[in-house]
């Protein structure tokens, strides 16, 4: 004598896998947005060269004038 619940669980399992469809689907990147991304990441990294180099220059040219004066 079979019992009906396991004959049910058995068909529900092989549907559960198969409830994720919008994960299978193929994710694509724009190739435009990450090279605006890296044109942005050299703007701000040629930024803070400068900034950094203009505060280089003003501490050395402050050291100069204070060990001249």
């Amino acid at each position: 004598m079979k019992k009906n619940d396991q004959d049910k669980l058995l068909f529900n399992t092989n549907i559960a896998p198969n409830k994720d469809f919008e994960v299978d689907k193929i994710k694509t990147t724009n190739v435009n947005i990450l090279l605006n991304r890296v044109r942005l990441d050299q703007k701000r990294t040629l930024k803070k060269r400068i900034v950094f180099s203009i505060i280089i220059a003003g501490l050395v040219s402050s050291l100069a004038t204070y060990f001249i004066v």
